[in-house]
C-alpha cells in the first residue's frame, strides 16, 4: 500500500490523499480546492498530480470545499466512482459544490473582464455547472457506526469529528493479500465541549493515521465568551460609532455559530437594535440543512430546542439573497451587521463589502476564524495597512478585529484527546497535514514526545510506501 499526498501538504487547503493497493485499485481521501495561496492558487489547483481517471473511488471527510471542491474537476477529467460521505456531508455537498460553480463563474467573468482591457486572452472556470451534475449522482451516504465493505479491499466505517455537520474520521480497514492494514483519517477535527455539535469520536486502533493540524501549536481561550465578544464589536462599532461591522464568515459552520451567539443575546434581551444581514444564499441554504440534522446537535442545543424550536433565528435577523439587494447594503447609510461569505474573504460578497467599508473608519472588519496568511482576511489579520482587493488598493482604515474562540478547529489539546484512544507505540506512522509548515513541525515533535514514534509531515506530492 502506497499513499501519496496532493493536497494540504505543507499547506492548510487542498486536502487531497491518494492511497494506491497492490491489487491495482487507488482511492482517493477528500477532493479539496486550494484557496487562499495567493498567486500560487491556481497552479495548485490546475493539476492534481495524479491521474483521475485511475481513482476508483473517493472517501470524503466532510463538506468543507478544500477537502470537496475539486470533486467536479475529478468527474471533469474523467473520474466515474463513487463518492462516499455521511448522509449529512452528502447534504451540505450537493449546495456545496453548486456555489462553488457559481463563485468559478462570476470570478472567471469578473476576471476577464479586466484581462480584456489589458489584451491577454481568458481564463476558464475549473469547472461549471455541467459538472457539478455529473458529480451529484456519485455521491453515496452511509451512517456513522456502521462499517461499510466499498470494493473487495476495503471497508470504511465513519465517526464523529464533531466539525462541522455531518463531518467524519475515515477509518478503513485495507486488505492486502493475506493482512489487514488499518488507516485513519482525521479530516478535520472540532472542539471539544463545541456550542452546537457533539464531541470528536473514540475511533478504532489505526496502523496508520493521518492527522490535521491546523491549530497544533495553539490552545484556544478556555473560557467561552464569544456572546460578550460579539457584543462588544456590535456595540462599539454599529451603536458607538454609528459603522457597519463587517464578519466575513464560512457558510457551513461558522455562520450558524454566530447566528446561535446573536439569538442568545437577543433571548436575554442584550442585543441592541441593529439590523443584522446574511447576506450568502449559501448561507442560508446550509442553515436549513443543519436545522434537518437535530440528532447531531450536543445536548446543550438538544435543551434549548425543547424552548426555542429555532436557535438561529431572532428579531431583526434578515436574509440577502439577490445581487441587487447586496449591492443596496452598500448604500444603505445606517449602521447595520453584514455577516457574508467567505470565512477567508477571498471570494464571494464579502470581500466586495470590504472593499465598500475598509477605508472607513466608523466600521469594523470582524475575523471570526483561521484565515490562511496569504487569503485577504490573513493579510488584514496581520495587521497590513493597504490591501489589494480586485486589482486595486485600498488603505486599510477601518478596524480590524478578531474573535479567537469560535474556531471550529480544535486546537492542540483537542487533537491529543481525539489521539488518546490510540497506544502510541503501537501505531506504526503517523502523517501530519493541513497545516501551515512550521506548525505542522510543532505538532509533529509534539506527537513525538507523546510516544508515536514515526512521524512525518509530507512535501506535496511525496508518496510513501507502507511496509
Amino acid at each position: 500500500m502506497k499513499i501519496s499526498f496532493h493536497g494540504a501538504a505543507r499547506t492548510v487547503t487542498g486536502s487531497k490523499h491518494l492511497v494506491q493497493l497492490k491489487n491495482g485499485e487507488n482511492f482517493l481521501l477528500d477532493c479539496g480546492l486550494f484557496q487562499g495561496m495567493g498567486r500560487d492558487t491556481d497552479s495548485l489547483n490546475a493539476k492534481f498530480g495524479f491521474d483521475a481517471t485511475k481513482v476508483n473511488f473517493v472517501i470524503l471527510s466532510h463538506a468543507h470545499i478544500d477537502h470537496s471542491g475539486l470533486l467536479p474537476k475529478l468527474v471533469k477529467e474523467g473520474f466515474r466512482g463513487n463518492i462516499y460521505c455521511t448522509p449529512g456531508t452528502k447534504a451540505l455537498t450537493e449546495i456545496l459544490l453548486e456555489d462553488s460553480a457559481m463563485i468559478q463563474r462570476d470570478d472567471a467573468k469578473y476576471g476577464n473582464k479586466r484581462l480584456a482591457k489589458k489584451g491577454l486572452p481568458p481564463i476558464e472556470p475549473l469547472y461549471d455547472m455541467d459538472d457539478v451534475n455529473l458529480t451529484l449522482p456519485l455521491i453515496k451516504a452511509i451512517d456513522y457506526n456502521t462499517p461499510t465493505k466499498i470494493s473487495d479491499a476495503v471497508e470504511v466505517l465513519f465517526t464523529d469529528a464533531g466539525h462541522i455537520i455531518g463531518s467524519a474520521a475515515v477509518c478503513l480497514r485495507i486488505k492486502e493479500g493475506d493482512e489487514i492494514e488499518t488507516l485513519t483519517f482525521s479530516g478535520d477535527i472540532g472542539r471539544y465541549r463545541d456550542m452546537i455539535l457533539r464531541s470528536p469520536a473514540t475511533f478504532p486502533h489505526a496502523d496508520y493515521i493521518i492527522i490535521e493540524s491546523t491549530y497544533g501549536d495553539k490552545l484556544h481561550d478556555l473560557i467561552h465568551t464569544t456572546p460578550d465578544d460579539s457584543l462588544k464589536w456590535i456595540q462599539s462599532t454599529c451603536v458607538e460609532q454609528k459603522g457597519n461591522l463587517i464578519i466575513p464568515a464560512f457558510s457551513v459552520g461558522r455562520t450558524q455559530e454566530i447566528l446561535f451567539e446573536l439569538n442568545q443575546l437577543s433571548l436575554e434581551k442584550r442585543l441592541p437594535h441593529i439590523p443584522v444581514y446574511v447576506d450568502s444564499p449559501l448561507s442560508i441554504e446550509a442553515t436549513d440543512v443543519l436545522k434537518k440534522f437535530p440528532k447531531y446537535f450536543n445536548k446543550k442545543i438538544q435543551k434549548i430546542l425543547e424552548v426555542d424550536d429555532d436557535p438561529f433565528d431572532f428579531e431583526g435577523l434578515r436574509y440577502i439573497k439577490t445581487v441587487e439587494e447586496s449591492k443596496a447594503l452598500n448604500e444603505d447609510l445606517h449602521p447595520k451587521v453584514i455577516i457574508s461569505a467567505s470565512g477567508m474573504a477571498d471570494a464571494g460578497r464579502v470581500k466586495h463589502h470590504i472593499k465598500n467599508n475598509i477605508s472607513n473608519a466608523k466600521n469594523t472588519i470582524l475575523l471570526v476564524g483561521y484565515c490562511e496568511p496569504h487569503s485577504l482576511g490573513g493579510r488584514l489579520m496581520k495587521g497590513e495597512k493597504q490591501v489589494k482587493i480586485y486589482s486595486e488598493f485600498y488603505d486599510v482604515i477601518a478596524k480590524v478585529g478578531s474573535i479567537r474562540s469560535m474556531s471550529a478547529h480544535g486546537d492542540y489539546e483537542d487533537l491529543m484527546q481525539f489521539l488518546a484512544c490510540q497506544t502510541p507505540d503501537l501505531v506504526k506512522q503517523v502523517f501530519v497535514v493541513h497545516g501551515e509548515a512550521e506548525v505542522q513541525d510543532h505538532f509533529a515533535e509534539r506527537l513525538r514526545k507523546k510516544g508515536f514514534k514515526e512521524v512525518h509531515a509530507p512535501e506535496m506530492h511525496e508518496t510513501f510506501d507502507l511496509k
